[in-house]
């Protein structure tokens, strides 16, 4: 295997597109800032790629956010990708955690699917958690918010995970093949590629496994794309939150503790304000000052 990236394929006399991803070295620094149940560690590394997947199959700047929060064990796993593969995420969960079915882990829960643009206006798609597995549930998404015939695998391991996803491509943008033949290709095709394993994902590289499930197919591989952990915090968009709270209710907390504190609770940067920080916080901004900001 390579670095962490993503690659995309097409069955051009088919109608399908799909989607592939492998990610090791960003899940391992995502697993790092805080200290994961083996369970939670594996719905995250399937959440990031899941979201890798995603974000693939669109066409704009920004980022794409799958968020699934629940009244279980795991209350909330919440990943972003943006459209240059730059990946972060997080979980909360409460005690012990024993593997078992994603209904049972995550309670009564709702997954968000959330495209925020860097120009235009913010989408986001919200359903019940349906299916015992993150692909079963994504899928249902798909069925009822898009009305595409879609495919998704996950897959995770020894602090890898990844993914494939195939799905028909909308009339508008598929080669001349009627419904009825399209669907056809599509039966054979996603019954083909549900004989992958972990193991061949987690070992092979996307090369070998294409060329095992669909040698008979006509297929265009693109070439390899990077994927990569990246936290977008930054100074000024934790001031623009301290400045939310408002002066008087920061000034009340500088005289509690004498200065303020704000974790970044992805990548667990630390922010610190002192009194002479919050001041300017209110002051203009050519007279503004940076804060501290330490690991």
């Amino acid at each position: 295997m390579t670095a962490d990236h993503c690659r995309r394929f097409l069955f051009e006399d088919a109608g399908i597109r799909g989607e592939w991803v492998f990610l090791e070295t960003s899940l391992q620094q995502v697993l790092a800032k805080h200290d994961y149940p083996l369970v939670v560690q594996g719905l995250l590394g399937e959440l990031m790629a899941a979201a890798t997947l995603l974000t693939a199959t669109l066409k704009f700047e920004g980022a794409l956010t799958i968020q699934a929060r629940g009244d279980g064990p795991i209350s909330l796993v919440t990943v972003e990708c943006t459209h240059d593969r730059k990946l972060r995420g997080i979980a909360r969960w409460n005690g012990e955690i024993q593997q078992q079915p994603l209904a049972q882990l995550l309670g009564e829960a709702t997954l968000a699917i959330t495209i925020t643009p860097i120009k235009g206006q913010r989408y986001q798609g919200i359903v019940p958690l349906e299916g015992d597995t993150l692909a079963e549930c994504l899928e249902y998404y798909f069925q009822t918010s898009e009305q595409l015939n879609t495919q998704v695998q996950l897959f995770h391991g020894n602090n890898r995970a990844g993914g494939m996803l195939l799905q028909a491509l909308p009339g508008s943008q598929a080669v001349a093949v009627d419904p009825a033949t399209q669907q056809e290709q599509w039966n054979q095709i996603s019954l083909l590629a549900r004989t992958l394993t972990p193991d061949e994902f987690l070992n092979l590289d996307c090369e070998t496994q294409l060329h095992r499930l669909f040698h008979q197919q006509t297929l265009s591989l693109f070439a390899p794309e990077p994927v990569a952990f990246e936290c977008t915090c930054n100074l000024d968009r934790t001031k623009e939150a301290l400045v939310q709270l408002g002066e008087e209710e920061l000034k009340r907390i500088l005289s509690e503790r004498g200065e303020i504190d704000v974790t970044c609770q992805f990548c667990n940067h630390l922010y610190r304000f002192d009194s002479v920080d919050v001041a300017t916080l209110f002051q203009p901004e050519a007279n503004q000052t940076a804060p501290t900001r330490t690991q």
